[in-house]
């Protein structure tokens, strides 16, 4: 079998990490907690990839890095990003952990471009033992055309991997495109969910859509919550998951992760006199003891 692209970049370390080249840069892995909300508690359900770029010992700002990799480097570059971070997730996030990983839309225009994708992805994944399933592809709405859009979902889901549309509520938002995409997870940008916070009138309308999105099967996230206050709120909104500097930093690997496995939550919830395990969030839920807060509906 040929090497992917992505693992011909790829530095493996003895603690279990991996890092990836590219030029001048190192890329590492960071993974930040996603959480929903069950049974009055907020329950770790999923991690979310995201690239560290670094210079040498200085960080460099992601969207700094992306600018200055050349067009027709992009797509070998998203290859690179993925794969680390499915290695990096097969070492150090629990494994009933679903796993969010970023794909733009706009470097797959063809279809050949993504087989060729997906057979990268198809061959880490094999690598590593990660069951497909666990994998929710996020996607923006910003592509070259909605065609190639929607053959590269359909693809997607035709390998067995989950998607979220991301960044719902931004300037290229259409929701006559969401129902043709049938997402499984809609992502609501953090600076429009923001605003409509900060009034009745919007919030109404941020309730409103939640609603109509969970009748449809589709889950919702709020990401980007940076205050408690907007955190009470998106429970109130019906909303089914939560990310943001409020509750968890990104983290870097190597990184313990270790008190989200069921375990140690099992552990956690005896010692606050309240079971540790929920629901339809997935096989692993449980509250993040680390956070020191408690969110959400109390419980007699």
């Amino acid at each position: 079998m040929s090497k992917s692209i992505g693992l011909a970049h790829i530095i493996r370390h003895d603690d279990g990490s991996a890092t990836g080249v590219w030029g001048v840069h190192a890329l590492h892995s960071a993974f930040q907690p996603i959480f929903a909300f069950q049974s009055g508690r907020l329950l770790v359900t999923a991690f979310e990839g995201l690239i560290r770029p670094f210079r040498g010992a200085d960080a460099v700002p992601p969207g700094m890095f992306f600018a200055v990799v050349d067009s027709a480097e992009r797509l070998q570059v998203e290859t690179l990003t993925r794969t680390l971070h499915l290695l990096n997730a097969a070492t150090f996030v629990p494994k009933a952990a679903s796993i969010f990983i970023n794909f733009d839309p706009s470097v797959f225009l063809d279809r050949s471009i993504s087989e060729h994708a997906l057979r990268d992805m198809r061959q880490v994944l094999n690598e590593t033992g990660i069951d497909p399933r666990r994998i929710v592809c996020e996607v923006t709405e910003k592509p070259a055309s909605e065609e190639a859009l929607f053959d590269f979902v359909r693809a997607l889901k035709a390998n067995g991997l989950r998607i979220a549309v991301d960044d719902f509520g931004s300037a290229e938002s259409d929701i006559k495109r969401i129902r043709d995409i049938k997402p499984d997870i809609v992502k609501f940008d953090a600076h429009w969910i923001s605003r409509l916070m900060e009034s009745g009138a919007g919030f109404a309308l941020l309730k409103e859509m939640v609603a109509n999105f969970e009748e449809k099967g589709i889950r919702t996230v709020f990401e980007g919550l940076e205050e408690s206050w907007q955190l009470q709120l998106a429970e109130r909104s019906g909303a089914s998951m939560v990310q943001g500097f409020v509750l968890a930093m990104p983290e870097i690997v190597p990184a313990d992760f270790s008190h989200f496995e069921p375990a140690a939550l099992e552990a956690a919830g005896k010692q606050q006199g309240s079971p540790a395990v929920a629901g339809d969030a997935g096989p692993l839920a449980g509250s993040a003891p680390r956070t020191g807060r408690s969110f959400g509906k109390r419980t007699s």
